[in-house]
């Protein structure tokens, strides 16, 4: 065995204070919260038509995603001083499910992620609090403004695939399943449910999205991610609704 694999097998994964918790959480949350409410009104004067605040909005929570993978990298790198992949893979908890009962990896477990998926679609028919309609991305999108916008736009589509990406799979469950709730313990078992209110409270950018979210992503995403000690559980829950927008981009732009 080298050295390399004794570390890794050595790491050990810090249990945060309260307070560290919720620095790690304002450094990604507020910047959200700015970059929607004050940046992206800013840039939209920069653009024309009906679609400058969408594109402006777009491109603003597309940096500040990208700003969430960033500090994931700069927090472990700090903690575990390596960004090798078996360093991440374990201090992000990007494994596969492990079974609470036995304790070893389970891949029957990856089932679940169907009806999860279907858990948090019900997000979707929930009850919502009013949306302001220049925010409203899906009343722009079915708009005919914003699907003149989309037809033949293959720029504006990678851009927002880069987008839901770091929407997902590299910013918000990366940053709130694989670094935030490993690292909770001091919240107790009720780790998954406060980790589910603090990735509610985070939506500053998009506020009247904040009851359903922790309604139905507390127990969609952060309960499973915590029960099977895998972030990767969250990932693919997340991930399946990137793939439902991308193939809605995708139609649009082909119109």
């Amino acid at each position: 065995m080298t050295t390399n694999d004794t570390s890794v097998r050595t790491l050990q994964i810090p249990t945060w204070t309260r307070s560290t918790v919720m620095k790690v959480w304002a450094a990604a949350a507020i910047p959200m919260g700015i970059l929607a409410w004050v940046v992206a009104p800013l840039l939209a004067r920069t653009f024309s038509g009906p679609a400058a605040l969408p594109r402006a909005l777009i491109l603003t929570l597309g940096a500040g995603l990208i700003w969430q993978f960033t500090l994931v990298l700069i927090v472990v790198r700090r903690e575990q001083g390596s960004l090798r992949w078996p360093v991440l893979k374990k201090a992000l908890w990007l494994n596969a499910p492990i079974s609470p009962r036995t304790g070893k990896r389970s891949n029957r477990l990856w089932w679940m992620i169907i009806p999860l998926m279907v858990l948090l679609a019900l997000e979707e028919v929930l009850p919502a609090l009013p949306t302001p309609a220049t925010r409203d991305s899906g009343l722009f999108f079915g708009s005919d403004s914003g699907q003149a916008f989309m037809s033949g736009n293959w720029v504006w589509f990678v851009i927002l695939v880069v987008q839901f990406v770091f929407n997902t799979a590299l910013g918000e469950e990366l940053f709130f399943r694989g670094l935030l709730l490993p690292r909770m313990g001091t919240f107790g078992r009720a780790d998954w449910l406060v980790n589910g209110l603090l990735f509610a409270c985070y939506h500053l950018h998009e506020p009247w999205v904040i009851p359903q979210t922790f309604l139905v992503d507390t127990f969609a995403e952060a309960l499973p991610s915590r029960r099977w000690r895998s972030s990767l559980i969250g990932i693919a829950v997340h991930s399946g609704q990137t793939v439902f927008f991308i193939v809605i981009a995708l139609a649009l732009v082909l119109r």
